[in-house]
């Protein structure tokens, strides 16, 4: 199933639509090793190449449990995080990967209605407003990601978390 935003727009205006919880947390409990994360402890982004198998039974979790949503495993898959990893290089992949692995969940539970991703963008760790990072610099990042998402099957993105305004 393609993304679909006007069927997204269109179920928005006809119900309530209940979207997943923690994904770090359902990360950490399969207990993933050093070596799933490639060096990079705690940096989940990783395992959405290292380990789909796990990020996409967490999404199963939650729509076995009825959610309509799913975000993808992408909150900290940033320039800002990923830079701090060393692994900046690596943001278009991790999250078109991401919204693949979603996508292809979502789609196997759209059985009887149709289950939609969201593209999860966190906010990093480096404040415009605060002159830790040029905004165009920032944006560009941004951009990347969101097109990752986009390409890789996001049906919408979530600007999640932000507090400064040039940030978001």
């Amino acid at each position: 199933m393609p993304q679909n935003h006007e069927n997204l727009r269109k179920a928005l205006s006809e119900r309530v639509l209940i979207a997943d919880g923690a994904m770090g947390t359902m990360l950490q409990a399969a207990n993933p090793s050093l070596d799933d994360f490639q060096g990079h402890e705690g940096c989940n982004e990783v395992l959405n190449v290292t380990r789909p198998e796990v990020v996409q039974s967490v999404h199963s979790a939650y729509l076995e449990a009825g959610v309509d949503l799913i975000e993808t495993n992408t909150f900290g898959a940033n320039w800002a995080n990923l830079a701090e990893y060393g692994i900046a290089e690596r943001i278009y992949e991790y999250n078109f990967v991401a919204a693949k692995l979603a996508k292809e969940v979502a789609t196997d539970f759209s059985n009887s209605y149709e289950r939609f991703v969201i593209g999860s963008m966190g906010p990093g760790t480096k404040l415009p407003s605060l002159g830790h990072v040029e905004f165009s610099f920032l944006r560009d990042h941004y951009e990347i990601q969101a097109r990752g998402l986009i390409e890789g099957g996001a049906d919408a993105i979530l600007v999640e978390t932000s507090q400064d305004l040039l940030q978001t």
